[in-house]
């Protein structure tokens, strides 16, 4: 589940988008609107506004995208619930609404659009929201029990256009590349192999690194841009785990090598202890009885008379 958060000055724009019929618009869910038709939904949010001329842009609009995979388990009532339980956590209370599905895309997603003018004329923060609403999306996606998605996984590459499509492909390589390199060194090598160049942008005049470029053909991205745990600071940590997690395997595989070898030692200096002769038609103790002597009986005298 994931959250893109605008803000505008004209409801008549966003209404006009979110109520299409050519996206089989499906409205889930109001309050503190008349839904007659479009004008009547404008006109509600207008009036509203005006109750607070301090907000340039009393427009809230959030879509919120979901993965295909969930496609079964998101009924329009489940998807109202996810809905409501967004607003309580963002503060978008108390204040008019109007929640859409649309299913002009394959994954599905519904639109909300709500007035940043409450019921009260008091202004709805806008405080840190999407800082705020990126958290609260990965708690709802644990909550319902959907699929987490980075968002790039179902693209369709094809599609894309240019500078996306050579991001994309960055993107690709250096997810790739990233989790089987040990150093900067060996991950500059691979991601030549793909034809991207890899640049370093430091602080100032000193030789600290605090920054990465990608670059491929005529684009360049900042890793940062490409994704967000491509950053330079994450791609260093990762590399550096890579490194330990090759010592604890190599390490591993050491005492493992040294365990058997030492156990092979000890049965050798063991000789034949413990070799196993083959049977002679008897066990061992019924060979040793067999091999005894018989005693002699004692003679017994009798009494003479």
């Amino acid at each position: 589940m994931m959250a893109k958060i605008t803000k505008g000055s004209s409801f008549k724009g966003v209404i006009k988008y979110v109520i299409d019929e050519k996206k089989e618009t499906r409205i889930l869910n109001s309050d503190g609107l008349r839904l007659k038709n479009l004008n009547t939904v404008i006109d509600g949010f207008v009036t509203q506004a005006g109750m607070n001329g301090r907000v340039s842009k009393p427009v809230g609009h959030v879509t919120l995208d979901f993965s295909a995979q969930d496609k079964e388990k998101l009924s329009d009532k489940v998807m109202v619930r996810i809905a409501h339980d967004y607003m309580q956590r963002m503060g978008i209370t108390g204040t008019q609404y109007i929640i859409a599905r649309h299913f002009d895309k394959e994954h599905p997603h519904i639109h909300l659009v709500f007035n940043r003018v409450d019921n009260n004329g008091k202004t709805i923060s806008d405080s840190n929201d999407r800082y705020r609403s990126e958290k609260i999306c990965k708690e709802l996606t644990h909550k319902y029990g959907l699929y987490y998605s980075t968002g790039k996984e179902n693209v369709k590459q094809h599609r894309l256009r240019e500078p996306d499509k050579t991001r994309y492909e960055i993107y690709e390589a250096l997810k790739t590349s990233v989790p089987r390199c040990r150093d900067w060194k060996q991950l500059i090598r691979e991601l030549e192999r793909s034809g991207i160049r890899t640049e370093f942008k430091t602080k100032g005049n000193t030789t600290t690194v605090e920054g990465v470029k990608f670059r491929k053909g005529g684009y360049t991205f900042n890793g940062s841009k490409v994704d967000r745990m491509f950053s330079y600071s994450k791609i260093d940590y990762q590399l550096k785990q890579n490194v330990r997690q090759s010592m604890r395997q190599d390490q591993a595989q050491s005492i493992s090598a040294t365990v058997h070898n030492s156990t092979e030692s000890i049965v050798s200096g063991l000789g034949g202890l413990f070799d196993i002769r083959p049977a002679s038609g008897h066990d061992d103790d019924q060979a040793y009885l067999y091999q005894q002597p018989k005693k002699k009986k004692k003679r017994r005298y009798g009494r003479q008379m």
